[in-house]
């Protein structure tokens, strides 16, 4: 999947995935194939989502994750999206495998 590599040092965080850019803390962070590969998994999910459905689920699951576990880093790790990607940013050949709307399995009651 093709993606316009942006280095922004004031990100805060590693990488950050806005199709069809993709943006990077730093320059050799543009190499790193697991975290090109995590946010390639999050382009997938933005375009099955048609781009903005995805970032509205994203910040509405992070704010009730904000409330659920009253701390920023267990929010974050409990959006789904994020689930989905940690789950299988490792492995090389998941979006060739992977079944559209994935992501909906790791939506936590």
């Amino acid at each position: 999947m093709k993606f316009c590599a942006v280095v922004v040092r004031s990100l805060p965080a590693n990488a950050m995935a806005l199709y069809p850019f993709m943006l990077f803390k730093s320059k050799l962070q543009k190499a790193d194939p697991l975290l090109i590969n995590h946010e390639q998994i999050h382009f997938r999910q933005q375009l099955e989502l048609l781009i903005l459905p995805f970032y509205i689920l994203y910040l509405l699951h992070y704010l009730l994750n904000r409330i659920r576990y009253k701390n920023h880093n267990q929010a974050y790790m409990h959006i789904c999206f994020e689930r989905e990607a940690y789950a299988h940013d490792r492995d090389m050949n998941y979006l060739r495998t992977r079944k559209p709307y994935a992501w909906i399995r790791f939506i936590k009651a």
